[in-house]
């Protein structure tokens, strides 16, 4: 088992890519709109309304997880600016 400080982000990412795609099909059908978190070692996930209430859950069952999200058939959970300042 990983834990999230083990894993590299260009392999976190690839594995909840490649099961989240797994999962899609029912996913879509069922919770479209809605956040997966997905915890990479497993394959365990967790699908609710708002991104911490499924880490919540995921992390009652695999408290170490390495948790990978996405929105169902949307994509990105958050999205983030490099390079953003303030005025």
């Amino acid at each position: 088992m990983l834990s999230p400080l083990q894993i590299d982000p260009e392999t976190h990412c690839r594995l909840g890519t490649e099961i989240y795609e797994q999962l899609r099909p029912k996913l879509e059908r069922s919770d479209y709109g809605r956040v997966v978190a997905i915890d990479v070692d497993s394959g365990a996930y967790e699908v609710a309304d708002e991104t911490i209430e499924a880490a919540t859950r995921l992390r009652s069952r695999y408290p170490e997880s390495p948790i990978w999200f996405v929105r169902v058939g949307q994509g990105d959970v958050h999205r983030m600016r490099v390079g953003f300042t303030r005025s």
